[in-house]
């Protein structure tokens, strides 16, 4: 396989067990506005997009703007609570950051979350310093699965799309990085399971952090 320039990465699911606080926040919030909460498989399964566009789909009920702004207002309160008991890095995750570093490949992420958010997650598990930059939804026009975010960092680091790797949990991060041009790793510990990934038709499935590293020195 030819040297890979790059690797970008999604956040939550992948590099950050985020399970458990997107959970116990989504249900709060949904609690707290009178709404019917919806099952933890159909919060899990839209965790791969930004909540602008995921609680339409979740909520059962219709949403009008002024309800969805303030149901996504009382969901990040709710998620900052959270976060600090909840959030925690995968284990295996910073061995493969650190060896990327050494080996001086440049290393990106593309999240669904606010860039500030991004910067505060990685901030509190000491990972910051691994990445060149961050893309939240606030950098971009169009959200997961377009390829917007992707593409930002191709065009403006001048790599080859074809040595650039994205390694994402959801079925959202694979159609982003195929829209791309890019080759995809899917992780199978975060939100969408192998059957589903597989699906998508990714160039490697890591079922173990090591994997990837695997599949970039084949």
């Amino acid at each position: 396989m030819k040297k890979i320039e790059c690797v970008i990465f999604d956040l939550d699911g992948t590099l950050l067990d985020s399970r458990e606080c997107s959970i116990k926040a989504t249900k709060a919030a949904f609690t707290e506005m009178g709404l019917k909460v919806p099952s933890e498989v159909v919060i899990e399964h839209y965790m791969g997009i930004p909540i602008e566009e995921s609680f339409f789909k979740m909520s059962e009920q219709p949403l009008d703007q002024e309800t969805a702004t303030e149901l996504i207002r009382v969901f990040r309160t709710y998620y900052q609570t959270y976060e600090e008991s909840t959030l925690n890095v995968f284990p295996e995750i910073p061995h493969v950051l650190e060896i990327l570093m050494k080996r001086k490949v440049p290393c990106f992420v593309v999240s669904s979350k606010k860039t500030a958010v991004v910067k505060r997650n990685l901030a509190a598990q000491n990972l910051v310093a691994f990445f060149e930059e961050i893309i939240g939804s606030d950098a971009v026009s169009h959200y997961k699965p377009h390829p917007e975010g992707i593409n930002k960092v191709v065009t403006q680091y001048q790599f080859d799309p074809t040595r650039t790797i994205m390694v994402g949990d959801a079925i959202f991060d694979i159609q982003m990085g195929k829209a791309a041009g890019v080759k995809t790793i899917a992780v199978t510990w975060g939100s969408h399971d192998a059957k589903k990934l597989s699906a998508e038709k990714p160039d490697a499935l890591a079922e173990a952090p090591q994997d990837i590293l695997d599949y970039i020195y084949a």
